[in-house]
């Protein structure tokens, strides 16, 4: 017997676009935190749409949990949209920085040769350490970080994912509605 929901955690990507108000970011963050869900990555920023934030937002959930904190997103004032992203349907990415040791000439032409199989950019060089960026899907970055291990990582920075749907679908083709739903918020 199907249930409706599947029980089973997975990752789940959410895109949320909302008004670039002060406080905006706290107010969903804070909506997380009281519904009980850890945010696994948060990225944040600019869209084609003046005075519009997109949130991309992934959570370790199950497929209830990410309906019901969608529908309590969409309640938020300054929220304009929420979309929940299919990882076949879409394209997730990050950036990450990682600091590796390279204490001699071998160990650099190891990690640069490395870091071009990758397709990643050496950004620094120092005597004795070398910043490698990488840009690409989860896995990606992951190997490449667990094969740099090998030489010492001192140190590594990265994003969360960043996610846009693929093709000619976006994140307002859900709000038919939109116009007659914002009517409501904004009379309160």
């Amino acid at each position: 017997m199907k249930h409706e929901f599947d029980m089973e955690k997975k990752l789940y990507t959410l895109s949320i676009l909302v008004r670039d108000i002060p406080g905006v970011l706290s107010q969903v963050a804070r909506l997380f935190s009281r519904k009980g869900y850890n945010i696994e990555s948060i990225v944040t920023g600019g869209t084609d749409r003046p005075g519009v934030t997109r949130l991309t937002i992934v959570i370790l959930g199950d497929e209830l949990m990410v309906s019901q904190i969608t529908a309590q997103c969409r309640k938020l004032i300054p929220v304009l949209a929420v979309k929940i992203l299919d990882e076949a349907a879409s394209i997730q990415r990050e950036f990450s920085l990682i600091k590796v040791q390279a204490a001699d000439r071998n160990a650099r032409d190891e990690v640069i040769q490395m870091a071009n199989i990758f397709r990643a950019n050496i950004i620094d060089v120092s005597r004795d350490t070398l910043t490698v960026a990488i840009f690409g899907d989860k896995i990606k970055t992951s190997a490449l970080t667990e094969l740099l291990e090998d030489f010492g990582i001192l140190e590594i920075a990265k994003t969360g994912t960043l996610a846009i749907e693929r093709g000619r679908n976006t994140i307002y083709d859900d709000n038919k509605l939109k116009e007659e739903y914002n009517y409501g918020k904004n009379v309160l």
